[in-house]
């Protein structure tokens, strides 16, 4: 089986293709263009230079979110739109869970964060357990400090990556010394966002038959954007 995967839910745009067996190719790049910039001529190289036949793939993986507003919709449009003209099936991976799979096989405790603003971040905690992901707080929106706190519940090691670590690497530092937590920081090649890594849990999730279609396949915000929460404030909605 072979899929073809994207992540773009950060500020790193990656694209890969995989089998059960082996990554064929990953091409990853973490720059200040825009996604709509980078994704399709990353697709287009990693075609190229693997001599892919799109319609060879088994599935489209995306990480669906949650992540930047723009960023999930131009990867959500691109799977949608490959997915519909190859009739083929959608897997929506979790953001936080893609990006804990950097760590895959950690029995720590895994703490990804992504920067959501507004002193907030977007994260879960995870661990694995005989090679298999287990999920001990659903990928949310909260305040880091919240999160800080239940990472040290378990009594294990905390491991922490994402873009949210060095915003918020202070804080970290102060809420783990103070409580006693040991942790680590992931090395740079672990930290950021990996088509690889969303491609590893998109197996899992069609080995237990969790896809969608291209029609049915939309991302997961968890907050409203910026300008749905002004509008809002003002006594408003998009659609008006």
């Amino acid at each position: 089986m072979k899929i073809l995967v994207f992540d773009s839910s950060g500020l790193v745009a990656s694209v890969a293709v995989l089998t059960e067996e082996q990554m064929i190719a990953e091409y990853t790049v973490n720059y200040k263009k825009t996604h709509s910039q980078t994704l399709l001529p990353m697709l287009d190289e990693v075609a190229k230079m693997t001599e892919l036949d799109l319609h060879d793939i088994d599935a489209i993986a995306i990480a669906a979110g949650p992540g930047s507003f723009t960023g999930l919709r131009i990867g959500s449009a691109t799977a949608k739109g490959l997915g519909l003209a190859l009739k083929k099936p959608i897997v929506a991976v979790p953001t936080l869970e893609g990006l804990a799979c950097n760590l895959y096989g950690c029995e720590d405790i895994l703490c990804p964060m992504m920067d959501a603003r507004r002193k907030q971040v977007y994260t879960g905690l995870y661990t694995f357990a005989d090679g298999q992901m287990q999920v001990l707080k659903e990928q949310t929106a909260c305040p880091v400090e919240e999160i800080l706190q239940q990472a040290g519940n378990f009594g294990k090691k905390v491991h922490f990556l994402g873009d949210g670590v060095p915003v918020y690497r202070s804080v970290i530092e102060e809420v783990m010394q103070k409580t006693g937590t040991p942790y680590v920081f992931a090395p740079a090649h672990m930290s950021r966002q990996r088509a690889g890594a969303v491609g590893i849990r998109a197996f899992e999730y069609l080995r237990a038959g969790k896809t969608e279609t291209a029609a049915e396949h939309a991302p997961v915000y968890l907050r409203k954007s910026q300008a749905e929460r002004e509008l809002l404030a003002k006594g408003k909605t998009l659609a008006q």
